[in-house]
């Protein structure tokens, strides 16, 4: 496994990101412990979940999931770097309550107790704030980061969904206030969506923040899908069926695979091994279902795409350019 700092900080986190947000509502409890196994086993330390995983009146059924397999012992719980979100309503269908939502001191305070019980653990190692609060002042939202990491409850503070300008005046707000800040943002990027190169990973670089990008494969687009069609049956769904729709995006991604076809790649390793190239990239979250397909992720780890080959890429899959000149000049 390879490790590298998580941002500007000193903390050393494995160079793909465990995602878990399909423990529960699509990976049961036994074969979620055991894909966790596998992945610690292999070296890969740093676990992303959230506490509204699990969905609909599941909520938190993640979290819980992850917690029984931390109960386990056998140096689990010592061994992940641990990250958690905090923003989406945790109430019920037809329960709905005032400050169960958002990043209000109260709720943060109470989201953090809430998600330690879940994982069954004294802290939490990254917490992540999972959407911007128009409504709630930094101000208030870094007083109630600092008594969570003085009681010792949360380490460090991350952001996902981020606009550039909101990275900017989070950091801004906690470095008046003596705070180390943000030290990550979460963010959907990967070769067909490369929008976050504008202003997001501009802005992630210039703060010191490093950069998870979720959605590596773009919701399946990137994973094989038109050969998985012809080979299989197995039609696209989700965010790869929307794209595909578009003919544009369609004889991209046919280009994708017949480039990789040509130099015996797979697509999926090939498109997690790009986000590993690029400036100011921690490591993507890859989200197994199986064990099968943590062995796949784990195998980008050991790709090296060659110049012409990233070249390639770039002409299927073009960038919005350098920031601001793409779009100012």
């Amino acid at each position: 496994m390879k490790y590298t700092q998580l941002g500007r900080t000193g903390l050393k986190v494995s160079r793909l990101v465990l995602g878990t947000m399909n423990f529960g509502p699509q990976t049961d409890e036994p074969t979620s412990h055991s894909i966790m196994d596998a992945a610690l086993g292999a070296g890969l330390n740093f676990f992303d979940t959230a506490n509204v995983y699990g969905w609909g009146e599941n909520k938190g059924r993640t979290e819980e999931i992850i917690g029984t397999w931390f109960a386990q012992g056998g140096g689990r719980r010592e061994k992940t770097v641990l990250a958690t979100k905090v923003y989406g309503s945790m109430s019920r269908e037809g329960e709905t309550w005032p400050n169960e939502d958002r990043l209000s001191a109260l709720n943060i305070r109470r989201a953090v107790e809430a998600s330690l019980k879940r994982l069954q653990t004294d802290h939490i190692d990254l917490y992540q704030f999972h959407h911007i609060d128009r409504r709630t002042p930094f101000e208030e939202i870094w007083q109630a980061v600092d008594v969570l990491i003085q009681q010792g409850k949360i380490l460090y503070a991350g952001s996902s969904n981020f606009p550039g300008y909101k990275i900017a005046q989070a950091n801004e707000t906690a470095a008046r206030r003596g705070g180390l800040g943000l030290v990550s943002e979460q963010c959907l990027y990967n070769l067909a969506e490369r929008r976050a190169e504008m202003e997001v990973i501009p802005a992630a670089q210039e703060y010191g923040l490093g950069v998870i990008p979720w959605s590596p494969l773009h919701g399946g687009l990137l994973g094989g899908v038109i050969r998985k069609e012809v080979e299989g049956g197995r039609r696209a769904s989700g965010r790869s069926a929307e794209a595909l729709a578009s003919s544009t995006v369609r004889a991209q991604v046919q280009a994708y695979e017949d480039l990789l076809d040509k130099h015996g790649l797979e697509p999926g390793e090939t498109a997690l091994a790009w986000l590993l190239t690029r400036p100011g990239v921690t490591g993507p979250i890859v989200g197994p279902r199986t064990a099968e397909q943590l062995d796949s992720a784990l195998r980008a780890l050991e790709l090296e795409l060659g110049e012409e080959l990233l070249t390639a890429l770039d002409e299927i899959f073009p960038g919005p350019g350098p920031s601001p000149e793409a779009f100012a000049w």
